[in-house]
C-alpha cells in the first residue's frame, strides 16, 4: 500500500467515524479491508492504529485477504461512582421497529422532501415510517404498533442489518 493509498484509508475512516457508520467493506483489486465498530461511539486511536497496521500488513502479501478486528470504543464520560450503579435500559417499555431486510435506511421518499416521521410524532399502526433500500428496490417499513415515536436508531443513507432496531414507540 502506497502513501497515497495510506491516507485515502486514513480519511475513509475519519468520515466513517464522522458518520457514525459502523460497519464498511472496500475491495481495490487484491487488496480487501474490513472496518467494523463494534460501538455507536466510533474508533479510538489505539484501534485505529490496529486497523492501518492491519492494512499495512496486506500490501507485504498481494492477494492476502484482511480481516480487521472489531474495534470497540471506551468513553470515560461518567463519574466512577454513576459507572458502579446497575445499568438502567433507557428502551424498556419503547415498543421497537427493526428492519425486516438488510439495506439501506432512508428517512424521506427522496432527497429534499421532508422525512416521513420524525421524533414526538404520533404514528398510527401500518403507517410508513420510513424506506429500506435492497438491491435498486424501495421497501416501505411500516409502524407495527400506535403510539409516539420517540427514538430514531439510525441515520439516513445508514447500511442496516435484519433485525436492527430502526425506531423507539412508546405505544398509547
Amino acid at each position: 500500500m502506497n502513501p497515497e493509498e495510506m491516507k485515502e484509508l486514513k480519511e475513509l475512516i475519519e468520515f466513517l467515524k464522522e458518520n457514525k457508520i459502523g460497519e464498511f467493506d472496500l475491495e481495490r483489486g487484491d487488496l480487501k479491508v474490513r472496518i467494523k465498530f463494534a460501538q455507536e461511539g466510533g474508533a479510538d486511536a489505539a484501534g485505529l492504529a490496529r486497523l492501518l497496521a492491519a492494512a499495512q500488513q496486506s500490501v507485504a502479501a498481494p492477494a492476502v485477504v484482511s480481516t480487521v478486528p472489531v474495534v470497540h470504543a471506551v468513553h470515560a464520560s461518567a463519574p466512577a461512582s454513576a459507572a458502579a450503579e446497575a445499568p438502567v435500559d433507557e428502551n424498556a417499555g419503547l415498543h421497537i421497529v427493526k428492519s425486516p431486510i438488510v439495506g439501506t435506511f432512508y428517512e424521506s421518499p427522496s432527497p429534499g422532501t421532508p422525512a416521513f416521521v420524525k421524533v414526538g410524532d404520533q404514528v398510527e399502526n401500518g403507517q410508513v415510517l420510513c424506506i429500506v433500500e435492497a438491491m435498486k428496490l424501495m421497501n416501505e417499513i411500516e409502524s407495527d404498533a400506535t403510539g409516539e415515536v420517540v427514538k430514531r436508531f439510525v441515520q439516513s443513507g445508514q447500511p442496516v442489518e435484519y433485525g436492527q432496531p430502526l425506531f423507539a414507540v412508546r405505544q398509547r
